[in-house]
């Protein structure tokens, strides 16, 4: 990975951006977009376009851009932050974290609290710490002083900034799936050093950690011929795993190939065909119903989307503290661009 591309992905793991509040995040990558697309744009939902233009088949290549967070509920009059989640969290992560609250006055750094160890029964010991329970404490003496920085509805993020471990690998907040997002836009980078004939268009989209807003107004908008889905999916390299539910699954492994009911076996059967290519070792993820990822979302739009899901294995999700790595980010990114140079001017995803 060049240094262009790592600080890219840096910066946008350190940009807090939950579900709804997407736009710092989206803003960075819009403005990497412009340095080779040609064509950047918004809509009115937040979903963030990057266009090479042809006269070829629509290619979608989709990432999700938000990430989980909390939302400020309510502010007592001893200054203390009351809070819910924004999209699924365990619990018991939170306890004594570092938060970012996102002000309408700019950040407002915090720590979530509760009782301490010390005094809780027995039997409050032995039971996870539930988020009705916590608070978020900014140092307000009051609560005149807290409601003059922060206000119900405020996002609120962990602090915890993009850390590069031993062999190539990085963990973060948000990886989930702001790496979705960069992986579309680095690989619509790749395209553009050597241009096929398909009319491309990368996508940051909002919203799927709670609604998948962003895939199906996206996926309505632009009516692809095909479209590719990218998302983190369990390693099961780690202890306490399960094989045998989520197949063998590791961190630099290469890319995971979803393939089930929402992903059209033609678009499977040709990303295969392009890692093979390309040398590219990967795994295959049984998802026989859903996939809970905006593959869900692209596959029934309009009369029908032939949709492909690539992921990228990650330890712990939807923590603070995601694993990845960075050799499985390159390698997603040469495989999806293969795969859209073989495509040729008019791909058939007929299924007879």
């Amino acid at each position: 990975m060049n240094e262009q591309s790592k600080r890219f992905l840096l910066d946008l793991l350190d940009t807090a951006s939950p579900s709804g509040f997407e736009e710092p995040a989206a803003r960075r990558w819009r403005a990497e977009a412009e340095t080779f697309a040609d064509e950047v744009r918004v809509d009115v939902n937040g979903n963030s376009y990057a266009r090479l233009r042809g006269e070829g088949p629509v290619v979608v290549i989709e990432g999700h851009i938000d990430e989980i967070g909390l939302m400020v509920t309510h502010v007592d009059d001893d200054g203390y932050l009351w809070f819910r989640p924004i999209g699924g969290w365990d619990d018991q992560i939170l306890t004594g974290q570092r938060v970012r609250v996102m002000g309408r006055n700019g950040p407002v750094p915090g720590v979530i609290g509760r009782r301490p160890a010390h005094l809780l029964t027995p039997d409050e010991r032995d039971k996870a710490s539930k988020i009705k329970d916590l608070w978020i404490d900014i140092g307000a003496r009051n609560g005149a002083e807290a409601r003059e920085r922060v206000q119900p509805g405020d996002p609120v993020v962990i602090e915890q900034p993009p850390l590069e471990l031993a062999n190539n690998r990085l963990v973060g907040r948000g990886i989930d799936n702001r790496m979705g997002a960069w992986v579309a836009l680095e690989t619509l980078r790749a395209l553009a050093n050597d241009r096929p004939p398909a009319d491309i268009y990368a996508v940051a989209a909002t919203q799927e950690e709670i609604t998948f807003l962003g895939a199906r107004t996206s996926a309505f908008s632009l009516d692809p011929t095909v479209a590719i889905v990218i998302d983190v999916t369990h390693a099961t390299d780690h202890p306490d795993s399960d094989k045998r539910g989520g197949g063998d699954v590791k961190i630099g492994g290469g890319p995971v190939l979803g393939r089930g009911s929402a992903i059209h076996p033609l678009v499977y059967e040709r990303l295969a065909a392009a890692a093979q290519s390309e040398g590219i070792t990967f795994a295959v993820e049984a998802l026989p119903r859903n996939t809970f990822t905006d593959a869900d979302a692209f596959a029934p739009a309009r009369a029908g989307i032939p949709t492909g899901l690539v992921s990228v294995p990650n330890r712990y999700m939807h923590s603070p503290n995601e694993l990845i790595s960075l050799d499985d980010l390159d390698a997603t990114v040469r495989l999806i661009a293969a795969f859209v140079r073989a495509l040729g001017p008019n791909p058939d995803f007929s299924r007879v």
